[in-house]
């Protein structure tokens, strides 16, 4: 029996689902939501106290120091306009890395890591959320009827202007 793919059925596969996507799925208030794993450094349990941070927004939980590293912890709830709800056992940090610049966001829950592809996502434009759309890649029709909503990282924390202003501090020192 040839297990072997045939090469041009493989290409219109890929052809018909579009590219693949490898996600993180965690939950925020019993909803999916999703980051492209390259961006995941690692998945923690939320240490005993985060250290808040006088004068923060307070959609930033505080700082936290893993294995001698201090990162900056965000609510995700908060950053998207959520109820604050309380942690539960279930509830993890996942340490995103992104351009040098490394920090956590609380989540509910850790569900899954999926692969999606393009033909199963609805551009941000198509969809109705009380989020603001420039934060969304879109939503993902998973295989199983969920709807993942897949978030924009570098936009939803402005990452490129963390990026400006870290090289304006470097540079008038």
């Amino acid at each position: 029996m040839d297990l072997s793919v045939n090469p041009e059925i493989a290409k219109k596969n890929v052809e018909a689902k579009g590219e693949e996507h490898i996600t993180l799925v965690f939950a925020l208030d019993n909803e999916d939501f999703g980051v492209d794993v390259k961006a995941i450094r690692e998945i923690v349990r939320v240490p005993p106290f985060i250290t808040r941070v006088p004068n923060a927004p307070e959609y930033i939980r505080g700082v936290i120091n893993l294995r001698g590293n201090i990162f900056p912890v965000f609510d995700m709830q908060m950053k998207v306009g959520m109820n604050h709800r309380d942690l539960t056992e279930e509830a993890r940090i996942v340490v995103i890395s992104w351009n040098e610049i490394q920090f956590g966001i609380l989540v509910d829950s850790v569900r899954e890591v999926c692969t999606i592809y393009d033909s199963q996502i609805e551009q941000a434009g198509q969809i109705s959320s009380s989020m603001d759309k420039k934060y969304l890649l879109g939503v993902a029709k998973h295989n199983d009827g969920r709807l993942i909503v897949l978030l924009d990282l570098p936009v939803l924390f402005d990452i490129e202007e963390i990026l400006e202003e870290a090289k304006t501090a470097v540079a008038g020192s």
